[in-house]
């Protein structure tokens, strides 16, 4: 298995450089999979969850030997998150905790395009760009947050104020 490990690693930091060269683009774990079998001839049954994993590590531990972006920001899941495994990555390279994983992940992709030299970069260096899931996903837990917020604070009906969780304000004292 060590073997079939070393021969995807090298397959899938090629695949992935070469997404790189494409300005926002991603693939989806099952489509690095299907790349590195179709690429290797070397095929598996086994579950992604239980191999994809490994390969993303060894390619993060060779771009941290070269003191390049991680390339396994690259990689998605359909939803277009990074998974708890480009979490372990940053932290083995950067030594640090990644606060928001998907900004994290979105800004060290601009990274690997610049790096990488992705043909269609903007003149501006590009921005840093998170899923469509991601940015509808958050918009509607702002969107509910603020609407539980307002639920919380009751003004009264006579002076406008806030009032207390009483339900008492300075007029009704």
């Amino acid at each position: 298995m060590a073997d079939t490990q070393e021969i995807w690693s090298a397959q899938a930091r090629d695949v992935l450089i070469e997404v790189a060269g494409t300005y926002q683009r991603t693939l989806t774990y099952q489509q690095l999979a299907d790349a590195v079998q179709e690429r290797s001839g070397v095929y598996t049954r086994n579950l992604l969850q239980n191999w994809i994993g490994k390969i993303l590590s060894r390619v993060a531990a060779q771009c941290s030997a070269n003191a390049e972006p991680l390339l396994s920001s690259l990689c998605v899941s359909v939803n277009g998150t990074v998974g708890d495994g480009y979490a372990k990555a940053v932290r083995a390279m950067y030594d640090v905790d990644p606060g928001d994983l998907e900004l994290h992940a979105a800004e060290e992709r601009l990274r690997c395009y610049r790096y990488f030299g992705a043909l269609d970069l903007p003149a501006d260096g590009g921005v840093a760009t998170l899923a469509p899931s991601v940015v509808t996903a958050r918009a509607k837990a702002q969107k509910r947050d603020r609407s539980r917020r307002r639920e919380l604070v009751i003004t009264c009906g006579e002076c406008f104020q806030m009032q207390s969780l009483t339900g008492k304000c300075g007029c009704t004292w």
